[in-house]
């Protein structure tokens, strides 16, 4: 299907298919950047065009993405990010038990809960698609009151994500409201797998400002303990990261060059916290943006912040994008 809206200085926006799925491409004509989103699989970003070259990782594809959970692109993580101890929690007033069994949880490879309740779910809905001056918008909205997501996150509330490339960048925000009589802890997260075209990931250059690292057992759980870092800064060679750093150098601003090519991840606003994965063997590195550490609604490490009741909490990340 096509719906073109277009306006005359170089931003479009128009809905689209990703393997039979409902979809919205972004375009930035001026700077040769697209982005498409899939609000039918839990606001999935699925692709990230720049002067023709896919800066995410597609990994199994986005139809895998809907029917399994195989991740790729940018998805989004929530109620919570990364990964919890054991199958329940306690915070605030709640004490919650998880069902292994639930078709809602996603789990690790040690069998425990990872990454939330809402990948690729359909509960999305389009707010606002539409281009002008100013970029290019996409904005959709999920209320989180169904007596099933209740049972594994008993705190009501109301997600917008707005989507925006303007200016040869891509923003993402999140608005969360607290629509109950309770507060709402905030450990939600993303997990973008940025990859770049043209060199090897052993050659790509990196710049990581982090400051302190939270050390993890075997499980990749906080262990409680934490040690100072230098900013992490060089050529990838033949390293490798499944890390959590709970403090960061402000501003915020991780960048990956390589192939002629430079992305930088900005953690404008929210963000406290980064989980940067680089597995060995692949050709991608996630720098996640975290607004709680690893296995945070469980007591590890620093507590999430609350957003109270009629209250809103909001966090945005930015990817921005240059030739070399």
């Amino acid at each position: 299907m096509t719906d073109r809206r277009s306006t005359p200085v170089g931003y479009r926006i128009e809905a689209a298919l990703a393997d039979g799925l409902g979809a919205w491409i972004l375009h930035d004509d001026d700077a040769d950047l697209h982005a498409t989103w899939v609000p039918e699989a839990g606001m999935l970003g699925a692709s990230l065009v720049h002067h023709g070259d896919e800066l995410l990782w597609q990994g199994a594809g986005v139809g895998a993405y809907a029917k399994a959970r195989t991740f790729m692109g940018i998805p989004f993580l929530h109620p919570w990010a990364n990964r919890l101890d054991h199958f329940g929690y306690s915070i605030g007033p709640a004490e919650v038990v998880l069902d292994p069994a639930s078709p809602l949880l996603l789990l690790d490879e040690h069998g425990l809960p990872i990454h939330g309740v809402l990948n690729a779910s359909h509960r999305w809905s389009v707010l606002t698609a539409n281009a002008g001056a100013d970029g290019a918008r996409l904005v959709a909205g999920l209320d989180f009151n169904d007596p099933a997501l209740l049972t594994v996150f008993p705190f009501p509330h109301r997600l917008e994500m707005a989507v925006r490339l303007s200016g040869g960048a891509l923003e993402v925000g999140i608005d969360l409201t607290a629509t109950g009589e309770t507060a709402v802890p905030v450990a939600f997260g993303f997990h973008p797998y940025l990859q770049l075209r043209g060199a090897s990931r052993a050659d790509w250059e990196v710049s990581f400002p982090v400051r302190r690292q939270a050390l993890l057992d075997h499980r990749n759980l906080p262990t409680g303990e934490h040690q100072a870092v230098a900013p992490i800064t060089g050529p990838i060679g033949e390293r490798t990261w499944d890390d959590c750093f709970d403090v960061l150098e402000h501003p915020a601003r991780f960048t990956l060059s390589g192939g002629g090519a430079t992305v930088q991840i900005d953690f404008a606003h929210g963000y406290p916290v980064a989980q940067i994965f680089a597995p060995p063997g692949q050709q991608y590195v996630c720098v996640e943006p975290m607004t709680a550490p690893v296995n945070s609604l469980s007591g590890s490490g620093r507590a999430p912040a609350w957003v109270r009741p009629g209250q809103r909490h909001t966090a945005t990340f930015r990817i921005d994008f240059q030739r070399n």
